[in-house]
């Protein structure tokens, strides 16, 4: 068995380029790669298209290559949170391919599965549609949608193996075992990395087959994007 384990998210990013494609997991804030997405504002790599289901905020999570002005394009399918994503796609700095959230999850489990493409009703009629195909099946019009793939792509998870098989805890689950499948290179960064054998094979999420490189994350902050409290 090849050696997947990486000391730390700089050693385990050390080839990722400008220019690149990223597929990156997480749902809003929770379950985002937060160690990788670190590792790349470091790295200052520049004119990055980034998919993923969310910006970030501010100062946190892809906000933070956006601050530094890293990244080309977003494919994305909400965006509502971040003023600066606002202001930077307003004044013409950063291209946006919105996508609406469900088509984005199949793109994205599509490039991973190997499928180049598949129609869907969602978008029809609308500016999602704009400039792709439209077919008509049983009297019902689906609009083309592409399958997505990665140079990379960057998973948090819970729990793994030194071979890369992943567990993801309750909604963090999101969309990482998606992403994990769509990268030519993926990335994993886990909370905890134990032995191969100490995961019940029946509670693993992603097969290690799809993650080439695995690293204990650090300094989790988990923040909570808009917490809602009862008023009495």
């Amino acid at each position: 068995m090849s050696n997947k384990v990486f000391k730390d998210a700089h050693s385990a990013l050390f080839d990722v380029k400008d220019n690149m494609t990223l597929v990156l997991g997480g749902f809003g804030l929770c379950g985002i790669p937060e160690n990788c997405i670190a590792a790349l504002r470091d790295m200052k790599v520049n004119g990055l298209t980034c998919v993923s289901n969310n910006a970030g905020v501010d100062d946190f999570g892809l906000g933070q290559l956006l601050q530094n002005r890293q990244i080309k394009k977003m494919v994305s399918s909400y965006v509502g949170e971040n003023a600066l994503f606002e202001k930077l796609y307003m004044s013409g700095e950063l291209e946006l391919e919105f996508c609406p959230q469900g088509t984005l999850a199949e793109r994205i489990r599509a490039g991973g599965a190997g499928i180049a493409g598949f129609y869907t009703p969602t978008g029809v009629g609308t500016l999602v549609a704009e400039g792709k195909e439209i077919k008509n099946f049983d009297g019902r019009d689906y609009v083309l949608e592409r399958g997505i793939k990665g140079d990379f792509a960057f998973v948090k998870a819970w729990k793994g193996d030194k071979f890369g098989n992943l567990v993801f805890r309750k909604t963090a689950r999101n969309f990482n075992p998606m992403a994990a499948t769509a990268g030519k290179i993926t990335v994993a960064e886990v909370e905890e990395l134990v032995e191969v054998g100490e995961l019940d094979p029946d509670q693993i999420h992603t097969p290690g087959v799809y993650v080439q490189r695995i690293f204990k994350g650090s300094g989790y902050e988990k923040r909570i994007e808009q917490k809602t409290v009862r008023k009495d």
